[in-house]
């Protein structure tokens, strides 16, 4: 049976490229990476993107890795 998908509410890193773009991972997501021309075009994508992965997993019939990361800023 699977899982239903719970509300995406992750920690994400988002820099800026030296190209110019917006570059956006998921920590808790390995390898769930995007970017976008402009923040909002690179948090919409990876938003998608971690629908797909959290979906694959689900249809793979793996765990959904928590999120326990926290954002400290020094």
């Amino acid at each position: 049976m699977l899982q239903t998908p719970p509300k995406i509410n992750r920690t994400i890193l988002l820099s800026l490229g030296e190209d110019g773009y917006y570059v956006v991972e998921v920590p808790s997501l390995p390898g769930c990476i995007s970017q976008g021309k402009t923040r909002e075009e690179a948090i919409s994508n990876i938003q998608e993107a971690m629908e797909l992965y959290i979906e694959s997993l689900i249809q793979d019939g793996e765990l959904i890795p928590e999120d326990r990361y926290e954002v400290i800023k020094i």
